[in-house]
């Protein structure tokens, strides 16, 4: 374990005990893992490469340093099923390291869809628990199709997620986008800046987000007047952040057979990107979305 990687940790749960996870109250048996102790712990399976639990809670038995911090530390059954129970803790915790950071007052705010694969094979399309939830769909970036879900997520120039939705890629983007907005409208400023893909384009989805107070920027389709070009160098911010996500957090390794499962664990990654960028402000990194000093 690096001393970034420790520092990292100690602050996460510091600020995860303290602004995230509520006061215990209620009758019954505290759990010797505290649920802040979980969070900081899925944090660092992600950023050390661990996709696979097994893996992980074998690397910390393993380790004097690992088992000294988290001497508590439950089977692979037992931390499985506890994460998954902590998604809304993991979101929440998403948020708050969020607006801890000067980017969160950013005018301008980006989005994308970027797929997450469930499934490679007919028979696991049969037979998945996500049946129902995922469906085939078209990676224009690698030309391929895919069976899963796709990740919508709004995050502001450093790549610090702002909010996030996983949904059926045969639903329309601007449909998705639009109830992502909607639900999340009181994180809406008046007068924000989003910048989209050209896929969303049209009138209905622009008076939507005019109504809401947001000015929407995206490329000019070949059949339209020149109006913003094409955007290509400030486009490129968010698909480097979907490449963090899929080359150093393994996105599309997930590995996620259920609804619960798939959405526990692309909310690890994405709160390990928010935490890797935090800490980097706190400290005054250049380079916000670096991950290198966390990952060995």
């Amino acid at each position: 374990m690096t001393k970034e990687l420790n520092a990292l940790l100690v602050e996460l749960y510091v600020v995860i005990d303290d602004y995230v996870v509520p006061p215990r109250r209620g009758r019954g048996r505290r759990p010797l893992l505290s649920d802040s102790e979980l969070i900081t712990l899925a944090v660092a399976q992600i950023l050390q490469g661990y996709h696979c639990e097994s893996r992980w809670v074998r690397h910390i038995r393993a380790s004097a340093e690992w088992r000294a911090m988290f001497p508590n530390l439950p089977q692979q059954p037992g931390y499985h099923k506890r994460l998954k129970n902590a998604r809304a803790l993991l979101c929440r915790a998403i948020r708050v390291l969020a607006q801890r950071c000067p980017s969160w007052f950013d005018e301008l705010w980006i989005t994308d869809a970027t797929p997450v694969p469930c499934g490679m094979s007919r028979q696991t399309v049969k037979r998945s628990d996500l049946a129902g939830h995922a469906g085939y769909g078209y990676c224009a970036s690698h030309s391929r199709f895919y069976w899963g879900l796709k990740l919508y997520l709004v995050c502001t120039g450093d790549g610090m997620p702002v909010m996030w939705c996983l949904a059926n890629p045969k639903i329309g983007e601007r449909e998705v986008l639009a109830a992502l907005l909607e639900h999340n409208h009181r994180l809406v400023r008046d007068g924000q800046l989003i910048l989209a893909d050209k896929g969303f384009a049209g009138a209905a989805f622009k008076q939507l987000t005019e109504a809401m107070g947001l000015r929407l920027r995206r490329p000019d389709r070949r059949d339209e007047t020149y109006t913003n070009g094409h955007l290509g160098g400030v486009r490129q911010w968010i698909e480097s952040v979907n490449q963090s996500l899929k080359g150093q957090l393994d996105l599309e390794r997930h590995g996620g057979r259920t609804p619960d499962g798939v959405f526990t664990r692309v909310a690890q990654r994405l709160l390990a990107l928010a935490s890797g960028i935090w800490h980097n402000w706190t400290t005054g990194v250049t380079t916000k979305r670096s991950l290198v000093p966390y990952d060995h």
